[in-house]
């Protein structure tokens, strides 16, 4: 069967068609095309789009496709919930949900910025994926072995990282990205597109962003932001419908908004609004 989805693969694009591959359609043929012709070249070449909207095989909620192929043909193998839980994290920039997820975001990062053909970007993704799910099936609980003056090394640096960070001036980008993200917290904020107007690499972005703001990731961080925003808004004499204020703080429509605050703060938004009083 062919399988087609958009150019430049990073995380998710080259994780589903290891997955697929592996253990959904072993002789799976994969195509990558332009965003806006992948739909319509669908059709025509008879072929399952993924990774898109608009297709079956795509993000929902806080999932991402990976997951939904598992849940789709009822793939239970435990080694791949793990790789489920790194990839999501990676393909979410959820750094915070697995410790492996920084690591797999530099390496596809790194290869696709180094391989402009993706055919040959999958073959060496396939590498990477049975490397993953060798680790996860048998080598997931076995560590590097550290000698005892290896672990006193490691507490004496960790330290030394310690007395720095206490020590170290907040770069002044810090403080400019804190007035991006609240200067547009109510459009579709992008790492990628904010280390880009400050001149950062992203995936430096990404793995310092925790240090300065309060020990959260980016996505942690803009939601919180984000959640903020809506309480204000709800204070406000104006009396906005909570489908405005969604809008107005950057969720993408209600049900999102709803959801993302209950989590949050314990509360449904109408919840909250009746129990705290305006200003």
């Amino acid at each position: 069967m062919k399988w087609i989805t958009r150019e430049r693969p990073k995380i998710d694009r080259l994780a589903c068609p290891w997955l697929i591959k592996r253990f959904v359609d072993k002789n799976a043929e994969f195509i990558y095309a332009q965003y806006d012709q992948v739909l319509s070249l669908a059709e025509s070449l008879g072929a399952i789009p993924f990774d898109i909207t608009g297709a079956e095989y795509t993000h929902y909620e806080d999932l991402c496709t990976f997951d939904y192929i598992l849940k789709k043909h009822k793939i239970e193998d435990p080694s791949l919930i793990i790789m489920a839980s790194i990839v999501r994290a990676a393909d979410t920039d959820r750094h915070d949900l697995a410790p492996q997820a920084s690591g797999l975001w530099a390496i596809s990062a790194g290869i696709a910025y180094n391989e402009p053909d993706d055919q040959i970007l999958l073959e060496k993704g396939m590498v990477i994926y049975d490397g993953i799910y060798s680790w996860a099936r048998h080598l997931q609980h076995i560590k590097h072995g550290q000698q005892p003056f290896e672990n006193k090394l490691i507490e004496i640096l960790k330290k030394f990282k310690e007395h720095e960070k206490n020590n170290q001036k907040i770069p002044d980008w810090v403080r400019e990205l804190k007035e991006i993200i609240q200067d547009h917290i109510d459009t579709n904020l992008s790492l990628r597109e904010l280390s880009k107007n400050l001149g950062i690499s992203p995936s430096y972005l990404s793995r310092i962003f925790s240090k300065y703001f309060d020990n959260m990731s980016f996505g942690e961080y803009v939601r919180k932001q984000r959640i903020e925003k809506a309480k204000k808004l709800m204070h406000s004499p104006k009396n906005l419908p909570l489908t405005e204020i969604a809008i107005l703080s950057g969720f993408s429509d209600q049900s999102h908004f709803s959801r993302i605050f209950k989590r949050e703060t314990g509360l449904s938004p109408s919840d909250y609004r009746k129990k705290t009083p305006k200003r």
